[in-house]
């Protein structure tokens, strides 16, 4: 059996232990910092860094509304998830310069939603060859740098972006 140490979510476990409460809808909660992982506000959504990334600069654009599908969004709340993930493409190619992105939404459980009850847009740089052998073989993502760091550098260029 191998193991891999994470100390660092112990931390996590112990502060969220509601394991019924949704962890969008108490992030928004919470004072904007690295902790919360929240590096900006909109009027209907904010942006948010994935705990668990895919790869660094994993965003996630999440409406205030705790809903599970974009009928349920007023029309102001879709434009401005669209309009949040277009610039957040942009920021995250100044920031990491990635050959491509995936861009979407799981809409349910079935579909891979792993918060299937509020919807969120994934937003994910992608590189060649960053799936590799640790990811396929060791079932084990590698990334480059920490939470703190890339919501650091992210929020940095976020703030400063002009299109």
């Amino acid at each position: 059996m191998d193991r891999i140490w994470t100390p660092w979510r112990m931390k996590y476990i112990q502060e969220h232990h509601d394991y019924h409460a949704c962890v969008f809808c108490q992030a928004a909660a919470e004072a904007d910092g690295w902790e919360n992982l929240i590096f900006h506000r909109g009027e209907h959504v904010f942006m948010i860094l994935n705990r668990y990334p895919y790869t660094s600069g994993h965003v996630m654009c999440v409406p205030f509304a705790h809903v599970d599908r974009l009928h349920a969004l007023t029309a102001a709340a879709r434009v401005e998830l669209m309009e949040m993930t277009n610039k957040a493409v942009d920021v995250l190619q100044i920031v990491y310069e990635p050959e491509g992105f995936n861009v979407g939404l799981n809409l349910g459980e079935m579909a891979g939603a792993g918060v299937a009850d509020h919807l969120h847009m994934h937003i994910v740089p992608r590189w060649g060859g960053d799936t590799n052998f640790m990811s396929t073989v060791g079932e084990t993502r590698v990334l480059p740098e920490s939470l703190a760091e890339t919501y650091d550098r992210v929020k940095a260029a976020w703030d400063q972006f002009q299109p």
